[in-house]
């Protein structure tokens, strides 16, 4: 009952914004202008706390079904990626003997997919200010059609390897324009869950890889990893289809001069007309804004040749955040689990496949909690949560390692140890870095730089992604698995500190809000709000 008053009241104050006058941007009513920015300012100003109170008895019953909608369509092609990092994990024991592949080779085919996504990362900011934020995600999803079928019919190496690199294109677009746009269509108050969601489909992606891998394994060696991998093509032709229901992204309509369809974009993603009104009126400002501050300058050289203080810093954020996802090491483990488990004293193909499904189900499940707490405990919280608790998994699966390698035995308690271990590594990201990178990635750069800035955030990730997943076994039999894993719970140390002084907390702000903790020129304010 509470929560329906406060809901109620919070309409009403809508109403009464709604009351006052608002010209399309660009008209001539420069009286209706400044009452229209006096009265957002004096809105803003006299509800800011009630907001705070709302977002915090809200629910996810209370979410609005079509921005919900919008946002499931744009992250299920996320699962392509996940789907690869799971299925690669068990299909690479069946290439490696049909293809008669060394574990250099290995290394450079699972790595290659990370590396060749910087293309479509660096591509898609571009491609999206172009095109549009819907169809970079149709582009996405029919480049990585294309790199399933090429793998699924490889008859040789060097054929997989182009499968790998077409798929690659694909899914560097995919990671960048999914957190984009769905951050761009939410409402504020459930940006988190909303803009997290494309995390959640990598986890079910990855997981349903590994089911695909058990389920297969069985079939002859020159037949099942080709299904494994060729399987992706199904998903990635549902979502380009499903893309063409999904409207287009509000920010990017105002910025192309396409009020209407941004205000009926609005009206349908927001509780009221009048909250609709407030956001178009919001977007123009900013919108207005860039394109004063830009004075003519490109987009790239704002970034990285004269970026003032506020975008440095949020190109810190961006970049620190996305290199630290990778330099975790997570997605390296997820691909060589099997390996992982195998050194953890797991033996027997169907043993180790098996194992790795019951870690991506705790990672499927653990990211999904954590999406339904993001806007009502913040980023902050949970990102700090997430990395500490892999530091100190990490540093545990570690002596694990150690100790089964140089014993003699190999006693039960001590395998039980490294499987929960790394399940908990795993888990931890998913509570973490896992969802939080890409909601960090997609709602701190200013409209202008939106689109560029999260492709160059998220080109950073995939080239450590690629650096990790391509070196992974190579240093680890250099300096063992147990080595190798206490060296990543050193960088989540490290990642832990940075995140605790440069990332500040987002939590329920617009996105037109968001760059003003940037413009602070105390620095403490990263740390504390």
């Amino acid at each position: 009952m509470q929560d329906n008053n406060c809901d109620h009241h919070r309409e009403e104050k809508m109403k009464h914004h709604h009351d006052y006058y608002y010209p399309l941007p660009g008209s001539d009513c420069s009286a209706a202008k400044t009452d229209e920015a006096a009265e957002s300012s004096f809105y803003r100003q006299h509800i800011s706390e009630e907001e705070e109170s709302i977002s915090n008895q809200r629910s996810i019953s209370h979410l609005n079904n079509y921005a919900l909608a919008g946002a499931i369509l744009a992250s299920t092609n996320s699962i392509l990626l996940g789907y690869d990092i799971g299925v690669m994990s068990g299909a690479v024991i069946y290439i490696t003997k049909d293809l008669h592949i060394n574990s250099v080779q290995v290394e450079i085919l699972v790595g290659c997919l990370n590396v060749c996504s910087l293309i479509g990362s660096l591509a898609s900011g571009k491609t999206s200010d172009v095109i549009g934020r819907r169809y970079t995600i149709v582009l996405a999803a029919v480049t990585f059609f294309i790199g399933a079928l090429l793998m699924g019919l490889a008859p040789s190496f060097p054929f997989l390897m182009a499968g790998r690199v077409v798929a690659g294109i694909g899914v560097g677009f995919s990671l960048m324009i999914a957190p984009v746009y769905v951050a761009e269509l939410s409402p504020a108050l459930t940006r988190g869950f909303l803009t997290s969601l494309p995390e959640v489909f990598i986890n079910l992606g990855i997981l349903l890889g590994y089911i695909s891998n058990y389920a297969l394994s069985s079939l002859p060696c020159t037949i099942n990893w080709r299904l494994m991998l060729g399987l992706a093509a199904i998903p990635a032709a549902f979502v380009a289809f499903g893309v063409l229901l999904m409207p287009e992204s509000p920010r990017w309509l105002v910025v192309k001069g396409r009020y209407e369809e941004a205000r009926d974009v609005l009206i349908r993603t927001s509780e009221s007309k009048g909250e609709a009104e407030l956001r178009l009126s919001e977007i123009s400002e900013a919108a207005d804004s860039s394109r004063n501050e830009s004075n003519g300058k490109g987009v790239w050289k704002e970034l990285l040749v004269t970026p003032s203080r506020p975008v440095l810093r949020i190109l810190v954020a961006a970049i620190g955040v996305n290199f630290f996802m990778q330099a975790s090491g997570n997605d390296a483990v997820m691909y060589y689990s099997p390996e992982v488990f195998k050194e953890a004293g797991i033996n027997g193909e169907k043993e180790l496949l098996s194992v790795t499904i019951i870690m991506g189900f705790a990672k499927t499940c653990f990211v999904f909690l954590s999406s339904l707490f993001l806007d009502r405990f913040g980023r902050r919280p949970m990102l700090l949560l997430g990395s500490i608790g892999m530091a100190g998994s990490l540093f545990v699966l570690g002596l694990g390692c150690n100790y089964l390698q140089f014993s003699d035995e190999k006693p039960l308690w001590a395998i039980a140890t490294c499987v929960v271990a790394l399940c908990s590594s795993v888990s931890f990201f998913s509570i973490g870095l896992g969802p939080i990178t890409w909601v960090y990635s997609s709602e701190i750069f200013p409209l202008r730089l939106r689109a560029q800035g999260s492709s160059l955030a998220i080109s950073v990730n995939r080239l450590m992604s690629g650096v990790v997943s391509m070196t992974f076994l190579s240093i680890s039999e250099a300096i063992t698995f147990g080595g190798m894993f206490g060296v990543l719970a050193g960088v989540m140390v490290v990642g832990t500190i940075f995140f605790y002084f440069f990332l500040p907390e987002t939590k329920g702000k617009s996105l037109e809000e968001i760059e003003a903790l940037f413009e602070d020129e105390g620095n403490t304010s990263l740390r504390l709000r």
